[in-house]
């Protein structure tokens, strides 16, 4: 099958996780066109080439670690006229110079779903955001997300309405209120499918965002406790904090050797923690419902804990007794990416066109 692939520029999340997808197609014969932008572009171009064409996606502004409404809209406006004479110009280039397409497979991405219903191509949904629409979320919202939730949904229905199949990779199982839609566990890279879980004495720390200038002098208000932190890109000693450069293999090897994660509410990094059965501190980042939603499966769950705020005091009630997590989470089993492919490769027979 000839194949268009539409992958999120925000975060990195979406094009690590496509990039297990796509592997997996090509090995399965089929041809893959891949769409996507900024940082995802360069990650994906760099690793099936010229199969990668850059476009212009939208993306969120941040303000005090929060998302900012505001700034978003301003930022979308001012980069509107740029983004839709190049993705226009990408519109043209994909129908001269590419086979015909049988399908778009699109991870929450909006320029291939649009490329689809303008050509009458089946769309495939593959991401964990449907989560928010299409399940019966089985967590009590409090009053203070209430309104993070219904954005959050009404971005989720109208981001690929109508698309033949759903398949939700989530690590938690709401009942699936509406039809077409699969729930299967989280991708995982082939990295963290290889790594050999153990446990050391140290905590990662993942900081997502640099502005939190206190975190070392809070971490060092625990002195009995290690921590590993990734997120300024800084090679420093600070005794009991070491802060680490970026290094996917060193963040795998602390991941795979630590006794727990302290992250946000980000879904790759919290799924690959459940998957190597970590136990999890989640802060998940504001006005986020999704970061949220996933923070509090993992408090649910008992696979760790949900706060609102990192400080000391909250690190140290998670810290204080890792055993109900860890058993908890020895409950969960995932084999590697199989069910997923077997369940996607179900999905491509069934909605492929006829010939």
């Amino acid at each position: 099958m000839n194949i268009l692939y539409g992958v999120p520029g925000e975060g990195l999340g979406h094009a690590t996780r496509s990039k297990v997808i796509i592997r997996h197609l090509l090995e399965q014969g089929h041809d893959v066109q891949v769409v996507s932008s900024s940082r995802a572009y360069k990650l994906l171009a760099d690793n099936f080439g010229e199969r990668v064409r850059e476009i212009r996606g939208f993306h969120l502004a941040y303000k005090h670690l929060t998302v900012s409404k505001s700034r978003t809209a301003s930022l979308t406006l001012r980069t509107a006229p740029d983004s839709l004479r190049l993705n226009f110009t990408r519109y043209r280039d994909l129908l001269r110079n590419c086979c015909r397409f049988d399908l778009v497979i699109s991870d929450f991405e909006s320029f291939s779903y649009f490329f689809a219903k303008a050509q009458r191509l089946p769309v495939i949904s593959i991401d964990n955001m449907q989560v928010i629409s299409r399940t019966n979320l089985d967590v009590a919202v409090p009053k203070k997300e209430r309104g993070n939730q219904q954005l959050a949904r009404h971005i989720v229905r109208a981001k690929l309405p109508r698309s033949q199949h759903y398949l939700i990779t989530t690590f938690f199982h709401p009942p699936v209120a509406k039809a077409d839609t699969t729930l299967v566990p989280p991708i995982i890279r082939p990295e963290i499918v290889a790594a050999r879980p153990r446990q050391g004495q140290h905590v990662l720390v993942y900081q997502s965002s640099t502005n939190q200038n206190d975190l070392v002098q809070m971490l060092q208000q625990l002195p009995q406790q290690e921590f590993r932190v990734y997120g300024f890109n800084r090679d420093e000693d600070h005794g009991n904090v070491k802060l680490r450069p970026f290094s996917e293999a060193g963040f795998i090897d602390d991941l795979a050797s630590a006794r727990a994660i302290v992250t946000n509410g980000g879904f790759s990094l919290i799924s690959e923690a459940v998957y190597l059965h970590k136990p999890i501190c989640a802060i998940p980042i504001p006005a986020q419902f999704e970061q949220w939603l996933n923070a509090a499966e993992v408090e649910k769950l008992s696979y760790g804990r949900h706060f609102s705020a990192l400080t000391p005091d909250n690190l140290r009630a998670f810290l204080y007794d890792l055993k109900p997590f860890e058993q908890a989470l020895a409950g969960y089993e995932q084999h590697g990416n199989n069910e997923l492919f077997a369940r996607l490769d179900e999905v491509l027979r069934a909605v492929a066109p006829a010939g």
